[in-house]
């Protein structure tokens, strides 16, 4: 049952078209007597059910802790000024970045829940992701949301290389949950994270992320409180 769950994993509805496509494509090639680029046209279509899948994922539930927004590998952890268009002035904060290649998950969770105060869409190059400067010149859709005591996170989805469209379901004053599916990134991205003032990462350069699961960062480092999961 469990390698059945593995298998049969959902499928992100961003991505039911895309699916569609490959596969009418496919069957094309092979009516068209070429079997070659019909097996190459298979292999296509059961990669881009593999890049829209959406598992369920173990969210941790106690109070203070920030989850990846993001499946992907940590490329930066610097101080840097958050987006510009969401007004919260020239102080650097701490800034984790998750880079996606096209083999991740790329449908993106919250970091932490709150209160959506600001979120914006900017256009933008489509640079590779891993650059560092991708974080201001390649498009991208910054979210400012605040905790019920008044901390502030910010989480930003950026297009990559071969990213030519940023999916964010997020409005302004919507409530949010930590874990909770909000966008999704096609083709190769980067998720940008800025921690509240204060708060350190409990992450490293390196190091695998799993969107919704893996804890970046605990504002209450002190507190000795179990920290429990539930499936989302």
């Amino acid at each position: 049952m469990d390698t059945l769950k593995s298998v049969l994993v959902p499928i992100n509805k961003e991505g039911h078209r895309f699916i569609a496509i490959f596969a009418v494509v496919t069957l094309l090639l092979f009516l068209l007597t070429w079997p070659v680029l019909g097996w190459i046209g298979v292999v296509l279509t059961l990669w881009c059910v593999y890049f829209f899948r959406d598992p369920d994922r173990q969210v941790p539930t106690r109070e203070g802790l920030i989850v990846s927004p993001a499946d992907g590998v940590v490329q930066l952890i610097e101080r840097a000024v958050p987006p510009e268009e969401l007004g919260l002035g020239n102080d650097p904060r701490l800034r984790i970045s998750v880079f996606l290649n096209v083999f991740n998950v790329h449908v993106n969770r919250v970091p932490l829940g709150g209160t959506v105060v600001k979120q914006v869409y900017r256009p933008g190059k489509f640079l590779n992701a891993a650059l560092d400067k991708a974080s201001e010149e390649n498009e991208r859709h910054a979210v400012h949301v605040r905790t019920e005591d008044g901390k502030d996170i910010v989480f930003v989805q950026i297009a990559g290389l071969v990213a030519r469209r940023i999916i964010c379901d997020l409005n302004d004053g919507q409530i949010v949950r930590s874990g909770e599916r909000f966008g999704l990134i096609r083709f190769g991205s980067r998720t940008d994270i800025y921690l509240p003032d204060g708060v350190e990462p409990l992450v490293g350069v390196g190091q695998t992320m799993v969107g919704g699961e893996t804890v970046i960062a605990d504002m209450l480092a002190k507190n000795e409180t179990p920290i429990t999961v539930e499936v989302r």
